[in-house]
């Protein structure tokens, strides 16, 4: 049997993936002295009141030893690791790592997903139905391939500083951003590894139609999931979703909260739109 093992990039908690025949393998929040589990032990409405009070949070990848742990409950299987993107966190490296230190590294295949939150929970959740129908690992990983490939991811912050922390931003473009008052459109790269500046708007509502504008130039339809994500925004994810209906026909759309460690890099308030290609078989 394959088994799909994924992070909490996914958005996904341990019990909502275990349903979806899934594992998930946290990430981390350190914030105000004490370290949580997130999705499990914290949430991000809760992040963003601690947050509210005065203290930074700072994220980590989950300890290598949690992954050989989860490696290890399948000796028997063939596994498939779905990490977030490469570049942006730790999280590949860390399960590339324990796959060489496990006596049978041959079945396990570690996958650089080049995304996170919503195509990354889609990536993860399509691999684990197939392998449910009992497609080989070989046919899951083309698969996965294929869509990875068409996935493409913008961020909006609302403030400069969680960017200019996280080094995604300079100090300078921070402070003048800030000033400014202009809505900032962040793109991922295509190799995932970093963001970098797409646009610049008056309002939001001109940066979700410059977002699909973009997206109807490379053939973004209704064959393509959008996911618009939120970092206790549900107001501004919302307005969001309404552009994107009025600009793309047919468009499938769907709004879901963000992850703790992404608040963490994206800041509350925060708004991604990602899109990714439905898999049809």
């Amino acid at each position: 049997m394959v088994r799909i093992l994924s992070d909490s990039s996914t958005l996904l908690s341990i019990e909502d993936a275990h349903k979806q025949n899934l594992d998930v393998i946290p990430l981390s929040i350190t914030i105000n002295g004490e370290t949580y589990k997130e999705n499990e032990e914290i949430t991000t409405g809760k992040l963003v009141e601690i947050i509210n009070e005065g203290h930074m949070p700072m994220s980590s990848q989950p300890a290598i030893g949690e992954v050989i742990d989860t490696y290890n409950k399948y000796k028997n299987d063939e596994i498939i690791n779905i990490t977030m993107a490469d570049g942006l966190s730790g999280t590949y490296n860390s399960a590339c790592m324990a796959k060489n230190m496990d006596d049978n590294s041959d079945r396990i295949e570690v996958v650089n997903s080049k995304t996170l939150c919503g195509p990354h929970r889609y990536l993860s959740l399509i691999a684990a139905s197939l392998a449910n129908e009992g497609k080989s690992k070989s046919e899951i990983i083309d698969i996965l391939n294929d869509l990875i490939d068409t996935s493409i991811s913008f961020l909006i912050p609302k403030d400069f500083d969680y960017l200019v922390r996280g080094g995604r931003l300079s100090k300078t473009a921070g402070k003048l951003g800030g000033l400014m008052k202009v809505v900032p459109v962040m793109q991922l790269e295509e190799d995932g590894k970093s963001l970098k500046k797409y646009t610049v708007c008056r309002t939001f509502n001109k940066a979700i139609a410059r977002i699909c504008d973009y997206y109807l130039s490379n053939g973004i339809d209704e064959n393509y999931m959008i996911y618009v994500t939120h970092a206790c925004n549900i107001e501004m994810a919302q307005n969001a979703k309404d552009v994107i209906n009025s600009k793309i026909e047919g468009a499938d759309v769907e709004i879901m909260e963000l992850s703790p460690v992404f608040t963490t890099h994206g800041g509350p308030g925060c708004i991604a739109v990602q899109t990714i290609k439905k898999y049809i078989s």
